[in-house]
């Protein structure tokens, strides 16, 4: 007799343990449980002690060499060499996997309605359900399956954007530094107000910018006013005045602390005009002795000349000439020294009215100031007020935004939709579709709602251009499905139409065509409890060597499909 050939392994056969017990739909027995991983057995081996194993389990317990079985050790019946488990020691138990392939299955994930066999959740459903938990490899949350894509480009923290300005690539939780470093980011010039200048260009730009604001070159003294460069001048020449009073600001100040840094040089000076004065009263004091000895001379000598020596007449006049020269030159100084005092005198007076005037001035400033940071101060509460109130308009400007594109969403399925059961899918620029099919980017495309009446069935068609299931790669997989309507409970459940599938060929001469009528126990044709049920059709609509060669059904780079929905009964 021929030997019966092995069941066709799964494509995960060997990776995985076993299934767990959540999956079946009844309570599960022992037998059915594998000795290493207590799931329920996938692809099952069992050992010469009679223990059975997932494929998976086995292998991965005897890859570190030969083991003793636990499960002999547990329930004490351990013997050698029949516990030890060493590779060719065990067998594929096909009775046990057709047994466990045949249990009843349920998803055990939460929110699917999907029922079958072990073996089928194992071929068409486990990995592809779009109720699975996984989680996001970039941000680790998790998400279901079908929010995969939703949460890649919307959501996820982690994911990566491509500026749009310099199309450097960025995570989007870094938006706000790398706007802040970006050369090509759009700045506005403060004076022009000339919009999307490169931020690597605006250095450039400002600096022969004629409106642009820069500080007075009297900053340096206290001028704080910004002024445009074309204008520049005009405020100098304007601003005058007030520049000469900053500098004799600065030079006065200058001048206090030059003064303040050589005390000794002050005090030096002080001693040497306290003793020129010192010397000026001995000189007016011997000045007029010598005055009142010459005066009495002449007397003295008409009572006794004879008395006086021949050699000594001579004498006064000479000194009294000497000491006349030397009073003149003392008093020539004194004069000199006080019409310098009266100059100082009159400089200083000067001074004191130009400090007079600058008081005021100051004064002046000072209230003019104050003015002005008053209302510079209600001017940036006016400017926090509009900038709350633009926020505002901003925030609901967005919500508007958002409904006009729901509307114009909603607007485009009720122009496309149809309420006769007929429904015929354009599908443009199907090279480019079927290349971000088979690079993974959008494997699936549903097509607009469609109605079997006004009041009737909401349906709707989706396609993988790349396969997918049994189909993936080598055909065009095409499914039906039922949506959530308006008017569910009006209608008949579970859906039982026949479905005619199409796919055109716009020679209309041979078009490929498949139909079915729908299994009324399963959930893809009770009535949705969700947006739309689980899609069921023809995952081996087309093969795709059809759409490969030359053909009728792709002209201008689009086909057509069309579904038939026979209204028999409604």
């Amino acid at each position: 007799m021929a030997e019966q050939e092995p069941s066709p392994p799964s494509s995960l056969e060997g990776n995985k343990p076993g299934f767990p017990t959540s999956v079946l739909a009844d309570k599960h027995e022992d037998k059915h449980l594998c000795t290493a991983c207590q799931k329920i057995l996938r692809r099952p081996f069992q050992a010469e002690c009679g223990h059975r194993f997932c494929s998976y389990c086995f292998n991965r317990a005897v890859s570190s060499g030969p083991q003793k079985c636990s499960a002999c050790i547990k329930e004490d019946i351990f013997e050698e060499p029949t516990s030890i488990l060493k590779q060719g020691c065990a067998f594929p138990d096909n009775a046990a996997r057709r047994e466990v392939e045949g249990l009843a299955a349920v998803c055990p994930n939460e929110g699917c309605t999907w029922t079958g066999t072990v073996k089928e959740y194992e071929r068409n459903h486990e990995g592809k359900c779009e109720f699975m938990i996984v989680p996001c490899p970039s941000c680790k949350e998790l998400l279901r399956f079908n929010e995969q894509e939703r949460h890649n480009e919307r959501e996820c923290p982690e994911r990566t954007l491509n500026c749009k300005y310099c199309k450097e690539p960025f995570q989007f939780k870094n938006i706000k530094a790398h706007d802040e470093i970006c050369p090509k980011y759009p700045m506005i010039c403060e004076g022009c107000a000339k919009k999307k200048i490169p931020r690597e260009k605006y250095v450039d730009h400002i600096k022969f910018c004629s409106k642009f604001r820069a500080p007075c070159r009297f900053h340096v003294v206290g001028c704080d006013m910004s002024v445009e460069k074309e204008k520049i001048h005009e405020h100098e020449r304007a601003c005058s005045y007030e520049h000469l009073n900053l500098l004799l600001h600065c030079i006065m100040g200058l001048k206090v602390n030059l003064e303040g840094m050589q005390p000794q040089s002050l005090e030096l000076a002080s001693h040497k005009i306290h003793e020129l004065h010192q010397s000026l009263r001995d000189l007016e004091a011997r000045v007029s002795k010598l005055t009142a000895a010459a005066a009495a001379a002449p007397v003295q000598g008409a009572c006794a000349p004879a008395a006086l020596p021949t050699s000594f007449t001579p004498l006064p006049s000479a000194g009294a000439a000497a000491l006349e020269l030397q009073l003149q030159s003392e008093k020539a100084k004194v004069a000199e020294l006080g019409r310098r005092c009266q100059e100082l005198e009159l400089k200083a007076s000067t001074f004191e009215n130009i400090v007079c005037v600058l008081n005021r001035e100051v004064e002046r400033a000072a209230t003019t100031l104050e003015a002005h940071n008053r209302q510079h101060r209600l001017d940036q509460d006016k400017v926090e007020t509009l900038s709350n109130k633009v926020r505002q308009l901003e925030r609901a400007v967005g919500l508007k935004d958002l409904t006009i594109a729901e509307m114009e969403g909603r607007l485009r399925e009720m122009s496309a939709a149809t309420f006769d059961g007929i429904f015929v899918w354009r599908i443009s620029d199907f090279t480019k579709k079927r290349q971000d099919a088979i690079a993974g980017r959008a494997p699936a495309m549903f097509s607009p709602a469609f109605y079997t009446s006004k009041y009737g069935y909401k349906m709707c068609l989706r396609i993988y251009l790349n396969g997918d299931g049994t189909g993936r790669g080598s055909h065009l997989s095409l499914f039906f499905v039922v949506m959530r309507g308006p008017s569910d409970a009006l209608l008949k459940w579970p859906f039982n139409q026949k479905v005619t599938l199409m796919l055109l060929d716009q020679n209309n001469r041979e078009h490929i065509i498949d139909a079915f009528r729908p299994d009324v126990s399963s959930s893809s044709f009770q009535r949705p409890v969700s947006e739309m049920n689980i899609a069921s059709g023809c995952p081996l609509f087309c093969p795709l060597s059809k759409l490969d060669s030359k053909n009728t059904y792709i002209r201008d780079d689009t086909i057509f499909i069309k579904a038939i929905v026979d209204l028999t009964g409604l």
